[in-house]
This record gives structure tokens, C-alpha cells and sequence, in this order.
């Protein structure tokens, strides 16, 4: 029979280290997310879990260890060019929408891409349709409501086609009806588009929209549920 090659990993981590001083957050972390696989990542604060999805979206670079995405080792590329692959390859949502209020939606949902170089408009359009948004493409961030504006965010996260999709406390900021229905939408259209998906949350709701749960305490994954009080 053939020998079958596995798919790569749309993002992986190797041995992550990382301290700040003499204390230290990641012990020797190490993580495969596969295309439409969604891993959320619990911990008490101060576990790392920031830390981690900075290290993994390459916004900070690791002490030590390794961050792949989609097959190309990215810990090692310069800064402009990290910038502008993480900008194709890694979509990012976090707690705040993070819009730019001088742009109108469409335009915020479509610079990863113009930061990438490939911008896709009817693919922008279409996600804003399916985020329930069709006819805000040219409404300002300043009038829409706290959930239309993270679900602009989620749209921009995979505008650009990402292999993966980090999330941090994506839903942090909202109620709990919003919260559900961002969550929802976020990993419905991931495991669409076939992005790879790590939620950072202290939600064990949002917890649940996952395939797999990692817990992470004292700057390791264990098997052990955290003790969040």
C-alpha cells in the first residue's frame, strides 16, 4: 500500500519557553491544530494562556522553542515578513473588536488581506452576509452595536483565507446572548473555510464549542481541570 503522508498542522508549537525575568510562564508547551479543528484552552489567570496565543500568532517570539504555521516555521522571520505572513495565515479575534472607526466595515474586514497582498472582496461580502451584516459594508464601527462590531472582527479574522484563527476571550466583552452567538458563528465559519481554531477563554460555555479542551496551569497543558477560584 502507498505510504499516506499526514496533513500538516495549521498551527503547531514545539517545546514553547517562555519567562518574564526569573519567573516562568510556558514550560515546554507543544500543540498541533489541525484545518477545522477547534481547541479551546482553559487556565486560571496567570496560567499563560495569553502568552501562548501571543507566541502562536507571533505578535511576541519565543525563548525558546518553535511556532509553525501551515507548515513554515515562523519564530525565525523577520519582522516585516512575520508581519505581513501572519497577516495571510493567522487570523485574530480577541476581546475588543479592535476596528478602526475612520474605516467602514468592508474596509476593516478586508486589510489583513491588503496587508497580505491578496485582498478577496467578494469573499469579505459573503462572510459579512453570513455574520448577519449584508447592507453594513459601508456603515462606520461607530454605529453598530457591541456584537455587530466583534462579529465585523470574526469576519476580518478569515477574510484572508487564514490556515488558523486565534481567539482570545472572544467574547469577553459581551452579554451572554451576543457571547453565544459570536462563539457560535465564529466556529461554524472556521470549520467552514477550514481554518484551525484556538479559543483562549475562562468560559467553560465558549469551552464547549470545542473539539478538544486543554487545560493549562503553572505554564503546562494536564489533564487535571484547573482550579479557577
Amino acid at each position: 500500500m502507498p505510504r499516506v503522508t499526514p496533513p500538516v498542522p495549521a498551527l503547531s508549537a514545539r517545546n514553547l519557553e517562555q519567562a518574564f525575568g526569573d519567573l516562568p510562564v510556558l514550560r515546554g508547551v507543544s500543540l498541533d491544530i489541525h484545518a477545522g479543528e477547534v481547541v479551546a484552552v482553559t487556565g486560571p489567570s496567570g496560567s499563560g494562556k495569553s502568552t501562548l496565543l501571543h507566541l502562536l500568532g507571533g505578535l511576541d517570539l519565543p525563548q525558546r522553542g518553535e511556532v509553525w504555521w501551515a507548515g513554515e516555521r515562523s519564530d525565525t522571520l523577520d519582522t516585516q515578513l512575520r508581519a505581513r505572513k501572519r497577516a495571510g495565515r493567522i487570523g485574530l479575534v480577541f476581546q475588543h473588536h479592535y476596528l478602526l472607526e475612520d474605516l467602514n466595515v468592508l474596509d476593516n474586514v478586508l486589510i489583513p488581506g491588503r496587508l497580505a497582498g491578496h485582498t478577496d472582496e467578494a469573499h469579505a461580502r459573503a462572510l459579512l452576509a453570513r455574520v448577519g451584516l449584508s447592507g453594513r459594508e459601508r456603515s462606520r464601527p461607530g454605529v453598530l452595536s457591541g456584537g455587530e462590531r466583534q462579529r465585523v472582527a470574526v469576519a476580518r479574522a478569515l477574510a484572508a483565507h487564514p490556515a488558523a484563527v486565534l481567539a482570545d476571550e472572544p467574547t469577553g466583552s459581551l452579554d451572554r446572548g451576543n457571547a453565544q452567538k459570536v462563539a457560535s458563528l465564529l466556529v461554524a465559519l472556521a470549520r467552514e473555510t477550514g481554518a484551525g481554531v484556538l479559543l483562549v477563554t475562562h468560559d467553560e460555555r465558549l469551552a464547549r464549542h470545542a473539539d478538544r479542551v486543554l487545560h493549562l496551569l503553572d505554564g503546562q497543558f494536564t489533564d487535571t481541570l484547573p482550579d479557577y477560584d
